[in-house]
């Protein structure tokens, strides 16, 4: 089988994971406060503050932002879930804004469109608290854009960037933009601590509550300890930490590996009909998925092709949720097909093909050899 993602885990991983559970310290300890500093570093901002997924990361950047019942958040229509489902928690609601046709991300247009719309009502313009965008894939969304009409409005950005450790817009890396930046550590990003998350920020003030709510809103200014709000348990384990670090040390190599992997699959791609994914000009795309997109003929058999796939040993999946459309934001706020023409289109055709540090040649080549029997064959 050629995997989806195969996560890049080796001895000096597993040495340092096993090395922690012989100590017996197993959390929020030394180990977390490295992690920490080491993606502070990276990104190039003052503070990183590890948590237990990237989904808590979100919440928890909401809720230092104080976004509650009434607010509303403006996000991107193309994601997972998790993206709608942390504004929810809060008890705010999100407002969605269609995508880019090439990157997949927000379209700052729509969403100057939208702002224009909410903020001419006054009572409902005060409600708006927030911009939650999206670098999908491992691409940045444009963030500049973004953060221009953010200022006109005095409103914050959340950089979700799930995706995109390692990305960057002009040199500047992605999580280093927006007030607060949040990441993954689940096994298909480029590196993992199996799961796990982090968000970064350059506000002390933030810095700190964020701290005290992932450990249960204790004081953190306080030696004498005591808890000021309640507060979550979303802390990392020691041995979570301890194989980030490591992993941490092979980030830029297995970037690397993928971007000449997407390279390749550039090149196959162009005997068939399936579009390659767009990159702008100076920025980093760092492929936590290659995601295609198949031609309008082959979108409405698309569940055939991932199985007939499967059935010739190549895993493949589609690229991510059309939020609006899933069932309970359909059904709570009415969207239907048509209220996101774009990411109608994106999410009907997009197809997520194998991508991981050691997939070969070989591979990439069967994996477009089957996409292109298939074309031939429904063509």
């Amino acid at each position: 089988m050629i995997r989806l993602t195969i996560p890049t885990i080796e001895d000096d991983d597993i040495l340092a994971v096993s090395d922690v559970l012989r100590t017996g310290y197993l959390v929020q300890g030394e180990q977390v406060r490295i992690f920490e500093e080491k993606v502070a570093n990276y990104i190039g901002v003052k503070h990183a503050i590890a948590v237990s997924n990237c989904t808590a990361a979100l919440h928890l950047a909401l809720l230092a932002l104080n976004i509650g019942p009434g607010d509303i958040v403006i996000v991107t229509s193309y994601s997972w879930i998790a993206t709608a489902n942390v504004i929810e928690l809060c008890g705010a609601q999100p407002v969605f804004v269609d995508i880019e046709p090439d990157t997949f991300n927000m379209d700052a247009e729509a969403l100057q469109e939208i702002l224009t719309k909410l903020m001419s009502v006054s009572a409902i313009g005060k409600q708006v608290k927030a911009i939650l965008p999206v670098h999908t894939f491992g691409l940045m969304a444009d963030i500049s854009a973004i953060l221009k009409i953010a200022d006109t409005y005095n409103l914050t950005v959340v950089e979700d960037a799930a995706c995109a450790l390692g990305a960057d817009a002009n040199g500047i890396k992605a999580g280093a933009w927006g007030t607060m930046g949040c990441f993954s550590f689940h096994p298909r990003k480029a590196i993992t601590m199996g799961e796990g998350g982090i968000i970064t920020t350059n506000d002390s003030k933030i810095d700190q509550r964020l701290r005290s709510l992932r450990n249960h809103g204790l004081d953190m200014e306080n030696p004498i300890s005591d808890f000021v709000e309640p507060g979550f348990n979303y802390r990392i384990t020691e041995f979570q930490a301890a194989m980030g670090n490591t992993q941490m040390g092979k980030l830029e190599r297995i970037i690397h590996a993928r971007k000449v992997a997407a390279q390749r699959y550039d090149l196959l791609l162009k005997n068939i009909s399936l579009k390659s994914p767009f990159v702008p000009e100076n920025q980093g795309h760092v492929y936590q998925s290659y995601v295609a997109l198949l031609p309008k003929h082959l979108a409405d058999i698309r569940t055939e092709l991932i199985n007939q796939l499967k059935e010739n040993g190549i895993e493949t999946t589609i690229g991510t949720r059309h939020m609006p459309l899933s069932k309970y934001y359909a059904v709570r706020y009415g969207y239907k097909t048509g209220d996101f023409p774009i990411t109608d289109d994106i999410y009907n055709r997009s197809l997520t093909l194998p991508l991981y540090e050691g997939i070969t040649n070989e591979e990439q080549v069967e994996v477009v050899d089957n996409l292109l029997a298939f074309e031939k064959k429904h063509t």
